[in-house]
């Protein structure tokens, strides 16, 4: 069969990721109307590399079912994805290989793992932009090469716009761009700096508009969020890109608002602080791991930041911007004051989401390399042990011997799940997150907006009402806000509402964790992960 004609069928399928994981948040997206949190832009993008003349279909299995017919209509189907998708990706390979479908898989795990996808008639790995035209051009002269890799990285001056024609936007909660790939710190548990480099890369700030144009062309309003791995990490190309774009929203009215991933120590930057306010930014996730410095200095993440987590967080708030942050347990150098000083941590900078989890080795990171060389790595240790347990990387971590009991970092897990995710520290969080927050909110929703984000409050307000415990703290810091915040009350609805997932998804979490607890109680260690110890064991 020739593969590539002028009306190649091609077929894009997004795995489905857990509904517990901690970013899956649809209990919330229902309320609002979506189906989401936000789109596949990697397949947004993978499709605009594609030939224009091809017919592409687009199936994010987190909003939508993969049938037989979408396999049937397709020539060529095209997935990848990150590790938690994993299963999802060799079991879609299964599938399309019994209707006879020749597959191509690419994303991060896939680049970082390329053995597990050997089934795969097609690896193409690293950036899209270099090895997509490698494999197109052999698929176009019938050469059949199993394997596109390249060390070389994507010019971003030269990047596409990506196919945002192939959602449905009413499905999403929010639409997803991006400016830069790389970061340029060095952390030694991160694997975007083995993915995309040290040395971030920019796309040039028109490039970036038109795509903002192309969505409002489109006739999409509301949330935008870039997706860069750290926003700031070039910090000459994005305040002039900050600053065009300011002029871009004035122009028509502030179509969008915005969320980021960023540096701790974008607290120390105010004219940059100030453009993100001017460009109406209202959330940012900062990845603060611990707030243990000599943890930090262990895995050669350094900022020099210079005031403590809570008052670099209640700055970067006092421009309008609600904090979320990523803690990670499992380090190195912990001890038996770790989940105390976590929790404090969390508690005193009042981050409603926080996202907490174990330690994973990832492929191919510092980390993971360190660890062969101590032996600690244990036997598959890049592979999810239990697809019915394991959600994500974090929730499943742990995948190496660590320098404390196992048993103690676990028991240390639950104790901060459990504190932080009850609705009295929750609703104090939010309390102090409304009582630090100065917004400037320059978007103004549509009236049949408005009428969603009522209907909405609506749904929210029943929903956390059942629970007695829980309707107390809610309606408290509700009429908090509504009498003396009345500027935050928006940001905190929206807070109040994402506890009903976050209850519900460190429920699971902890059930599950004290599972494993109870399986080294009993047995001495998890099975799966004895067997692991087991074959380290045997090995010359």
């Amino acid at each position: 069969m020739d593969l590539f004609t002028a009306e190649t069928k091609c077929l894009l399928v997004q795995p489905k990721l857990s509904c517990h994981s901690f970013w899956n948040y649809t209990d919330v997206c229902k309320i609002a109307g979506a189906k989401y949190p936000g789109p596949p832009l990697g397949f947004l993008t993978v499709a605009a590399l594609l030939p224009a003349s091809w017919k592409i279909k687009l199936v994010d299995e987190n909003v939508e079912g993969l049938t037989d017919d979408h396999l049937a209509w397709a020539d060529i189907v095209m997935t990848g994805g990150m590790l938690p998708q994993q299963e999802g990706v060799l079991r879609l390979l299964q599938r399309a290989h019994a209707r006879g479908k020749p597959v191509v898989v690419g994303g991060p795990d896939p680049t970082s793992q390329p053995e597990v996808y050997h089934e795969a008639d097609y690896r193409v790995l690293g950036e899209g932009e270099v090895t997509i035209p490698l494999f197109l051009a052999d698929l176009k002269r019938g050469v059949e090469r199993r394997v596109y890799k390249s060390d070389e990285r994507a010019d971003m001056t030269r990047a596409v716009i990506p196919r945002f024609d192939l959602i449905k936007f009413s499905h999403y909660m929010h639409v997803g761009i991006q400016f830069s790939r790389g970061c340029p710190y060095n952390c030694e548990f991160c694997d975007v700096i083995e993915l995309f480099g040290r040395k971030p890369r920019t796309k040039p700030g028109d490039q970036v508009l038109r795509e903002l144009q192309y969505l409002y062309d489109l006739g999409y309003r509301g949330h935008v969020d870039f997706v860069d791995d750290n926003l700031i990490g070039n910090r000459k190309e994005i305040v002039a890109f900050l600053r065009a774009m300011r002029d871009w929203q004035e122009e028509r009215r502030y179509p969008f608002f915005f969320s980021a991933e960023a540096s701790l120590d974008l607290a120390k930057d105010e004219p940059l602080l100030t453009l993100m306010r001017d460009n109406d930014f209202r959330y940012v996730f900062i990845g603060i791991e611990t707030p243990e410095e000599h943890i930090l200095d262990k895995t050669s993440k350094q900022l020099a930041v210079n005031v403590t987590v809570a008052e670099a967080i209640k700055t970067i708030s006092s421009y309008g911007m609600i904090v979320n942050g990523g803690f990670i347990i499992g380090f190195d150098n912990e001890d038996e004051s770790t989940a105390r000083n976590l929790i404090s941590c969390i508690q005193d900078t009042g981050i409603c989401v926080a996202m907490v989890g174990t330690l994973y080795a990832l492929p191919n990171t510092q980390l993971t390399r360190r660890l062969e060389r101590e032996g600690r790595l244990l036997s598959n240790g890049s592979t999810l042990w239990d697809a019915g347990r394991d959600v994500d990387a974090s929730s499943s971590g742990l995948n190496f011997v660590p320098s404390r009991p196992r048993l103690d970092i676990l028991r240390d897990y639950v104790q901060v799940l459990e504190h932080i995710y009850t609705p009295k520290n929750y609703y104090a969080r939010v309390a102090r997150t409304g009582a630090n927050l100065r917004p400037r909110n320059k978007y103004r929703p549509s009236l049949r907006i408005k009428f969603k984000l009522l209907w909405g409050f609506v749904k929210t307000s029943s929903r956390v009402s059942v629970k007695p415990s829980v309707a107390f703290f809610y309606w408290t810091t509700f009429f908090r806000f509504l009498f003396f915040s009345p500027r935050s009350l928006v940001a905190a609805v929206s807070l109040t509402a994402m506890y009903i997932h976050f209850s519900k998804q460190s429920r699971f979490i902890i059930k599950d964790i004290k599972k494993r607890i109870a399986d080294l109680v009993t047995v001495g260690a998890i099975p799966r992960e004895r067997a692991a110890y087991e074959a380290d064991a045997r090995k010359p």
